[in-house]
């Protein structure tokens, strides 16, 4: 792979869902890039689309429509035989680091199950010493070798989680709010140990969250959702000092001041927010939207490059 070709590319990426109602469009068109050994972080709402698109990218939900290139290599026209193994390459930590967890297995078994099903290393002995190397990788002590899940706190269990998606040697792994179910000082552990792993191992995270206080300062850039949509793109320092779009800069506007002396300026949104089953080819936020116009009730607005890899998709930028 050359230097100037990212790792990963999605393009016009769609997964649309079939219900009594019609066509729910939970990703819509999105697109982006993300360079080896970076971080993109993706933001927004419950229900925007933030995980399904992880998922898709992954093949754990098949797309509807789109592209998918990893290191050049079209993912979506992979068979069977041929995505199990790319897969290797390619890894997901869950969010609940306990229901993605066989409680029948102890950490040990959890952790060397990648290994044994993909025929890693054969050999039942070398694989235990791979198992204790990442259970070290990862924070966890070697005592806890035979643990169930239940006997271990969230932080524990989502070290398991960690390693588990290391076992294979990824080169890319989606993070889908890994730490939101954790207490926050050991949210700041898991951060920590995701940060040196990502420095050491040289991996590309994809980072999905709806911490916006994390993700300013574990992303390279950062892309806000909205139903289905990308509406926002940009490197993390410009998204939180210039954020364009009227809805990122609601987002911005919630997170809590640190001091009690500043003056918050709250953007509160009103209005309905849109349905996502068969969407009309207008702006989606246009009725939350204070900056609304009559622009916004007739056409779809695309997201276009407003600055040096600040990209927008609002009329009022354009």
């Amino acid at each position: 792979m050359s230097k100037q070709q990212p790792l990963l590319e999605v393009k016009n990426l769609k997964k649309y869902f079939q219900t009594p109602r019609g066509m729910l469009h939970a990703v819509d068109d999105v697109s982006f890039k993300i360079a080896e050994g970076k971080t993109l972080g993706v933001v927004g709402e419950s229900g925007c689309g933030k995980s399904t698109t992880g998922r898709a990218i992954l093949r754990l939900v098949e797309p509807t429509s789109g592209e998918v290139n990893f290191d050049g290599i079209d993912i979506l026209k992979l068979n069977p035989e041929q995505m199990r193994k790319m897969r290797q390459h390619m890894q997901i930590i869950f969010q609940d680091p306990y229901s993605s967890l066989d409680p029948r297995k102890t950490i040990s078994q959890t952790i060397e199950e990648p290994l044994r099903l993909n025929h890693i290393i054969p050999d039942k002995n070398a694989r235990i010493e791979r198992v204790f190397e990442l259970m070290e990788t990862v924070g966890l002590a070697e005592r806890l070798f035979n643990t169930y899940p239940h006997e271990l706190d969230g932080g524990r269990r989502q070290r398991i989680g960690i390693a588990r998606a290391l076992a294979l040697n990824p080169n890319f792994i989606v993070c889908d709010e890994p730490v939101s179910a954790l207490d926050v000082s050991i949210q700041a552990q898991i951060l920590n140990l995701l940060k040196e792993l990502q420095s050491r191992l040289n991996l590309t995270y994809m980072f999905i969250t709806h911490n916006l206080s994390v993700v300013n300062h574990f992303s390279d850039d950062i892309a806000v959702m909205y139903l289905g949509e990308m509406i926002e793109m940009a490197p993390a320092e410009d998204l939180f000092t210039q954020p364009l779009h009227p809805y990122t800069q609601a987002l911005l506007s919630a997170i809590p001041a640190p001091t009690l002396n500043k003056k918050m300026d709250r953007i509160i949104l009103k209005g309905e927010i849109a349905s996502p089953i068969e969407p009309k080819p207008i702006c989606r936020f246009a009725n939350r939207c204070i900056h609304m116009q009559d622009r916004c009730r007739k056409e779809h607005p695309e997201l276009i490059e407003a600055s040096t890899g600040h990209f927008v998709a609002c009329f009022l930028v354009q």
